[in-house]
C-alpha cells in the first residue's frame, strides 16, 4: 500500500497507527504466555499442535459449542487446557494472554473484536471476515486497543514464497502484466449431497454456532462436520465465501505481497453451479479478474469438473513476465525463461514448515509489540480482494474500487459489503 493511501485507509477506518504496537503492559515479555483456543474443528486442532510445540506458550484452555470437538482438542492438549463450553468466559478471563480464533468465518471479526476489548492478543485464521466492513472494524480494534493480530495467512511465514516474491518485486522477471492463480480438480457430481433438514446432533448448540448469521434450521451440510474432509460450512454465503475465500485468498495474499500490498481497482466475476448437484450455494465454476493500478491483471479460477493444469497442479500461483515466468506453491517455486532470455532457469523446494513459522513471528511480535508478518491490516486487505471478487459475482456488477475510501463506485454493490447480525449479537468496537 502506498502511504497516502495508507493514511487515509487509517483515517477512515478511525485508526492510529504506530512504527509498532506499544501497550502500557506487554503480556509473556518475561514468563509463559497464556493461550486459549477457540474453534475446535480440523483446523483448531491443527493450530493447538502446532502451537503446542512453541517454546514458552501455555495452552489453557479450548472452547467449542460442539462436545465431540472440545472432548478432541482437551484430549489433543494432553489433557492441560480445560474445557469451555462459551467462549465469553475465555475472553473475560484476565488470566489468558493471546487467543486463537479458528471458528466458522462467519465468527472471525465479532470474537477477533471483542478480543481486543478484552486486552487479548489473536492469531484469527484466514479469510479474517465475511464482508469488508467487518474486516475494517478489525483493524480499527486492533489499533484502537493496541493488540497483536496475525491473520492465518501463513504462506508470508516461507522463506521460497518471500523468494519469489522478491523475484517478481525486483523485476527480474520483467515486466509482469498477468498472473494466474487457480484451485482445479474433479469431484463427483453428488458433491457434498442433499441431506434434509434435521434436529442438531446432542451435544452441539446449534444456537450458539449460527451466532450472528442468520436463523437456520440445522442441516449436515451447513454444519459440515465430516472425518474426511474440512467443514462444509465453507459452501454457503450465511457462513464463508466459497473456494474465493477458502483458498483463493492464500494465493492472491502472495500475489499482493510481491506487488507492495496494492489493492485492484477494478474486479469482474462470472461463475455459477454448472456442475454440482448438491445443496451448497457457492459456485462450483468460476472466474474473477482483477486490474490492479500499477498495470497487471490477475485471474482466480476454480473448478469442480475437471482437475488438469500447468505443471500437473491443483493450484498455485503464475507470474507472467516478459522474460520469465514464476510458478509458486506450497511445495516449490520454479523460474521458465522466456525463449531467448538471460533468465536462468530456477527450481527451489520449500525450505521450512510455515505454520510453525507463523506462529513463532505471531509470538514473537506479542513479547516485543511488532507487527506480525500477516498483521490484521494485511489479513483485512487481502480478504477483502477475495470478498469483492465475491461482490463482483453476487451482484453482476462489474466493481470499480476505491482503495482510499474502502468503497466501491457502484452504490448497488453496498449491500454486499456489509451484513446485519442476528440478535443479540452486534459489532461494535
Amino acid at each position: 500500500m502506498q502511504d497516502s493511501n495508507r493514511r487515509d485507509f487509517l483515517k477512515t477506518a478511525g485508526a492510529v497507527l504506530s512504527a509498532s504496537v506499544v501497550t502500557s503492559k506487554v503480556r509473556g515479555a518475561n514468563n509463559r504466555i497464556t493461550a486459549a483456543f477457540i474453534g475446535m474443528g480440523r483446523m483448531g486442532i491443527g493450530n493447538l499442535n502446532v502451537a503446542m510445540k512453541q517454546s514458552g506458550l501455555e495452552p489453557v484452555a479450548v472452547c467449542d459449542c460442539y462436545q465431540p470437538n472440545l472432548d478432541a482438542a482437551v484430549a489433543s492438549s494432553g489433557g492441560r487446557a480445560k474445557a469451555v463450553k462459551d467462549f465469553r468466559e475465555i475472553l473475560a478471563d484476565k488470566s489468558i494472554d493471546v487467543v486463537c480464533i479458528s471458528t466458522p468465518d462467519h465468527w472471525h471479526a465479532y470474537m477477533t473484536v471483542e478480543a481486543c476489548k478484552a486486552g487479548k492478543d489473536i492469531y484469527v485464521e484466514k479469510p479474517v471476515c465475511c464482508t469488508v466492513d467487518e474486516g475494517l472494524k478489525m483493524v480499527q480494534a486492533a489499533r484502537k486497543y493496541n493488540r497483536v493480530v496475525q491473520s492465518g495467512t501463513m504462506q508470508r511465514s516461507g522463506v521460497h514464497f518471500q523468494r519469489a516474491c522478491e523475484i517478481v518485486r525486483t523485476g527480474q522477471l520483467g515486466k509482469v502484466t498477468f498472473v494466474r492463480t487457480w484451485n482445479y480438480g474433479l469431484a463427483k457430481p453428488e458433491g457434498i449431497g442433499n441431506p434434509p433438514d434435521t434436529d442438531p446432533p446432542e451435544g452441539l448448540d446449534w444456537d450458539m454456532w449460527l451466532g450472528p448469521a442468520p436463523k437456520h434450521a440445522f442441516n449436515k451440510n451447513r454444519f459440515g462436520v465430516d472425518p474426511n474432509a474440512f467443514s462444509h460450512f465453507r459452501w454457503f454465503w450465511d457462513y464463508a465465501g466459497g473456494m474465493m475465500t477458502d483458498w483463493g485468498i492464500h494465493w492472491l495474499d502472495i500475489v499482493q505481497m510481491a506487488f507492495k500490498e496494492e489493492m485492484p481497482k477494478a474486479v469482474v466475476a462470472l461463475g455459477g453451479k454448472y456442475y454440482l448437484q448438491d445443496n451448497r450455494d457457492t459456485p462450483d465454476t468460476l472466474q474473477v479478474t482483477y486490474e490492479y493500478p500499477s498495470g497487471v491483471i490477475a485471474t482466480y479460477e476454480n473448478r469442480n469438473g475437471n482437475g488438469q493444469s500447468m505443471f500437473n497442479k491443483g493450484g498455485g500461483i503464475l507470474f507472467h513476465g516478459t522474460k520469465g515466468t514464476l510458478f509458486v506453491d506450497r511445495s516449490e517455486y520454479r523460474v521458465v525463461p522466456e525463449p531467448g532470455s538471460e533468465l536462468a532457469a530456477v527450481n527451489e523446494k520449500a525450505s521450512n514448515n510455515t505454520n510453525m513459522a507463523h506462529w513463532a513471528n505471531f509470538l514473537e511480535c506479542v513479547k516485543t509489540r511488532q507487527k506480525p508478518i500477516s498483521d490484521i491490516e494485511t489479513g483485512h486487505r487481502s480478504t477483502a480482494t477475495c470478498l469483492l471478487g465475491n461482490v463482483a459475482l453476487r451482484s453482476g456488477l462489474r466493481i470499480d474500487w476505491d482503495d482510499k475510501t474502502q468503497t466501491a463506485r457502484q452504490k448497488e454493490a453496498a449491500r454486499y459489503l456489509k451484513r446485519e447480525y442476528r440478535k443479540p449479537w452486534k459489532l461494535s468496537v
